[in-house]
């Protein structure tokens, strides 16, 4: 039996992505093999495929944040799965195959009967959702919050779990997204007509909000800070940048557009007006805080299971048309998670 997977072969378009076909891997001592059910694509695939994203491999590689999987064969040592179980797994490289390797120890265990493409959607999208708004801006129901990108993957997971959480949302999206942004509880504003700032500040009588989520970075992140509520009794409001979409311009990476957003975002850190910046990476917490990430996707499937959330899965494509989902996801022309579905 052999292993199809999809590489970056160079950095560049979606163009550079091929389909190749390669033997089985082998899973070493503590490590299960996982025969691939969904694997989300993720804004981070395509910084990967320009050469944008830090620590990656030397090239080729297969992209692929997150994955949900059958427990297909252990590697020796590995007592706490069983062949026939499924199991999740923040992969960060490597989703985009048929099987794939992965430790033992960093798998969750996924209830019976969820759908995968469903599943998945949990592992990047509605983790980082559950991070921000709990553990980095430590939002307390009634308080209020901007997010950008809000029909996006980790826009409409902000939304979802806000909404749990009784949030007041703001969130900015192209006209024709506004609809989904409404049905999930956010107030939608037209980033391309609006002036967002502006807007905020209207709708909060001059307040402004109590934590921004931006995932565009550059000067969308100093125009996020305004917004802030600024300290009083209180401290002030907090951005938070947990992506740099800016950086891609008609298919064109920008490595200078980057560096200058974090440099940005440390500037923006240290004035001393009471409001906070910081970056936040999923990987960066799941290093330092390593129970965070368990505690937090297990939580999630049990809502997920108890039909509490519902991931809103825009496309479920299969794997030999993963240039399609990264033209898609880079040119923000679907509303929440692009699932690839590698058996089919």
């Amino acid at each position: 039996m052999k292993n199809l997977r999809v590489i970056i072969t160079a950095y560049g378009g979606p163009e550079v992505l091929k389909l190749i076909e390669e033997d089985l891997p082998e899973p070493r001592p503590g490590e299960v093999r996982l025969k691939i059910l969904a694997t989300g694509v993720a804004f981070a695939d395509v910084l990967m495929r320009y050469g944008m994203y830090p620590h990656m491999p030397a090239l080729p590689f297969s992209p692929g944040y997150d994955v949900v999987g059958v427990v297909d064969k252990l590697g020796a040592g590995v007592t706490n799965f069983t062949p026939g179980e499924v199991a999740a797994a923040l992969t960060m490289i490597g989703g985009y195959s048929q099987h794939l390797c992965a430790p033992a120890a960093e798998l969750v265990r996924v209830p019976d009967g969820l759908d995968p493409a469903e599943a998945v959607s949990l592992i990047l999208n509605y983790v980082t959702a559950q991070q921000l708004i709990y553990r980095i801006a430590a939002l307390q129901p009634e308080q209020s919050v901007l997010i950008h990108g809000a029909a996006g993957g980790v826009g409409t997971a902000l939304l979802e779990l806000g909404k749990l959480s009784g949030l007041r949302m703001y969130g900015t999206a192209s006209r024709s997204k506004h609809e989904l942004v409404t049905a999930l509880g956010g107030i939608p504003i037209d980033y391309k007509t609006d002036d967002f700032v502006a807007r905020v500040l209207q709708m909060t009588r001059g307040a402004g909000v109590d934590a921004a989520f931006d995932p565009v970075g550059g000067t969308n992140w100093w125009r996020s800070y305004k917004t802030l509520r600024t300290a009083g009794r209180e401290s002030g409001g907090k951005l938070i940048g947990y992506g740099i979409s800016s950086a891609i311009d008609r298919g064109k990476a920008s490595k200078l557009r980057g560096a200058a957003s974090f440099a940005l975002i440390g500037l923006l850190g240290a004035l001393p007006d009471g409001k906070t910046a910081r970056w936040y990476s999923i990987t960066t917490e799941k290093k330092k805080h390593p129970e965070w990430f368990p505690e937090d996707l297990a939580h999630l499937l049990r809502l997920l299971a108890e039909k509490k959330i519902h991931p809103y899965v825009a496309e479920r494509l299969p794997l030999r048309e993963a240039h399609r989902a990264n033209e898609l996801i880079e040119h923000a022309k679907v509303l929440g998670k692009i699932v690839l579905l590698p058996q089919e």
